[in-house]
């Protein structure tokens, strides 16, 4: 007997209940009525959070927000369009390894083909790195895993239920599992000798800082790393890195673990000859490097500590770095976006949260974020799967609302904001976490004038395709959503805005110039050229 589209979705959502999913964000439609009235139902029990958006794409990058702060969640959404706009946060959640799980309404398998309304073909819509099961009727799921996994689920008429589904005391949620891990190899041990660096790209975690920390090397941590605490970590690692750079010329082997994305100081370090490449792979899909390895391993240790000397030597420069590019940026006039980063990182207390978004603002924070002690839980998020600026304020909404305890800070630039700023518009009884946006508005793509279209040569056209001003009044844009705005024009200001939240979601727009970011970060890169180390 063929299930009922109810009964289909009950089942779907018992499933999802007993893997261990607790949030669930729903974009409305009428294919997907089936499954939105039985997650209403399992969250009138109690046995998950309901989250309702009215843009499918926000609604995918909240889940992966929500996931990302351990708290696994299902984003629901009905056929056609509605599937595709979730294309962008499946792609991040599948390069970044992040299980977010899509459930998709779809007409019944035999309208395809047809001109039937709100139908395409679904199923393997997000691509081959994404598994996707097609379900007519119940079936055991496969959820686990370390990546999304699609739910293409046919429901055919009537799509309402006759009654309320009682969730709990039908046993939805009762067999409620975490996800397992297996226990990991034992690691591969390293010889000490060649003078090495242990490089923490995003996620990394923990394990990057141990290493190093047992060997004595140099820490050279991303800010999503997970990784940069302690005392091996180094600030100005990517200035170091640098053309010239004495240090840099002299490492002989490099042990990588995640996924560095974030500076072509680091992908030439670990593209040149002479220096052998160890690599810890990251979870997402796509686990080879783009640059030869000597050796891949789950985790690699040492037996003891190597020469103190070429730890200090790496510590030294990184003071004395620093201490430069705080002279420079002190003696600038205005607020820099640089200084920006620092005071957002420094508001950052223990227990807290940031997420970052693309484009400039990780590359600021990168050099101006102070390794933090072990311990501290000072979290930083950023969607590096694929670096994109897509869904960055539906990204923070969601980790603030997965972290339960401590609240969380989003910075990002105000290109990344107008891309995204749908994620503000939640209906009057959405969940509401403590979050403040801090907005770097330059009034366009900053980030380009630092790279090679940004060279004087190409001036006639660099504004039309790259700067892109927008002109748009952030303060009304945030008026039209009810999120409180307030505009800051100097560090102490910043400073006082961040120490002192008023609760709920709020954007604090921070002002700065665009016309001498070229120059500025020229200088900057110039610091470690003069450093005596």
């Amino acid at each position: 007997m063929t299930a009922s589209a109810t009964e289909l979705a009950r089942d779907v959502v018992r499933q999802l209940l007993d893997a261990g999913i607790s949030e669930v964000v729903i974009a409305p439609g009428s294919r997907n009525a089936p499954l939105s009235f039985a997650f209403f139902d399992a969250a009138r029990d109690g046995l998950v959070r309901l989250h309702t958006r009215i843009d499918e794409r926000t609604a995918g990058f909240l889940a992966l927000g929500l996931t990302r702060s351990h708290a696994r969640a299902a984003v629901v959404c009905t056929s056609g369009t509605a599937v595709a706009n979730l294309h962008p946060a499946v792609l991040e959640a599948v390069h970044a390894g992040v299980p977010v799980v899509v459930v998709t309404a779809d007409r019944p398998a035999r309208m395809r083909g047809t001109d039937a309304n709100q139908t395409t073909d679904q199923v393997g819509v997000f691509g081959p790195l994404v598994p996707t099961v097609d379900l007519a009727a119940p079936q055991p799921l496969e959820l686990e895993g370390h990546g999304p996994v699609h739910l293409n689920v046919q429901l055919d008429d009537p799509l309402l239920p006759g009654s309320r589904w009682e969730a709990a005391a039908d046993g939805a949620g009762a067999d409620r599992t975490s996800r397992s891990w297996s226990d990991p190899p034992p690691p591969v041990e390293l010889p000490l000798g060649p003078r090495t660096v242990v490089v923490a790209g995003d996620d990394a975690g923990p394990p990057a800082r141990r290493l190093a920390e047992a060997a004595g090397w140099p820490l050279l941590a991303e800010p999503s790393s997970g990784s940069r605490t302690g005392e091996n970590a180094l600030r100005c690692y990517r200035l170091l890195l640098g053309e010239g750079g004495d240090l840099a010329g002299r490492v002989e082997r490099a042990v990588v673990h995640g996924s560095p994305t974030l500076s072509r100081p680091v992908q030439r370090l670990l593209s040149r000859a002479d220096v052998e490449v160890l690599s810890v792979p990251g979870r997402g899909a796509w686990a080879e490097r783009p640059y030869p390895v000597a050796g891949t391993a789950a985790a690699y240790a040492v037996a003891g500590p190597d020469d103190p000397a070429w730890l200090q030597e790496w510590r030294d420069a990184d003071r004395d770095v620093a201490r430069r590019l705080d002279a420079l940026l002190a003696g600038r006039p205005g607020l820099t976006p640089y200084e920006v980063a620092g005071a957002v990182h420094r508001a950052l207390g223990p227990g807290m949260q940031l997420v970052v978004g693309a484009s400039s603002p990780i590359r600021d924070l990168d050099v101006m974020a102070r390794p933090t002690g072990v311990g501290e839980r000072r979290k930083v998020i950023a969607n590096r799967g694929l670096a994109g600026i897509d869904g960055t304020i539906s990204t923070a909404v969601g980790a603030a609302l997965g972290r339960r305890h401590g609240s969380t800070i989003a910075l990002m630039g105000d290109v990344t904001f107008l891309h995204d700023s749908n994620g503000l518009v939640l209906g009057p009884t959405e969940p509401r976490p403590d979050l403040v946006v801090v907005v770097v508005n330059d009034d366009g793509g900053a980030i380009f004038t630092t790279l090679e279209q940004g060279a004087p040569e190409h001036a006639d056209r660099f504004e039309a395709l790259f700067g892109t001003p927008h002109h748009v009044d952030l303060a009304a844009l945030c008026a039209a959503t009810r999120t409180p705005h307030l505009e800051v024009g100097s560090l102490p200001e910043l400073e006082q805005a961040l120490a002192s939240p008023n609760g709920g979601i709020e954007v604090v727009e921070v002002r700065v110039r665009r016309d001498d970011r070229r120059e500025l970060d020229l200088a900057i890169r110039s610091l470690a050229a003069a450093s005596p180390h």
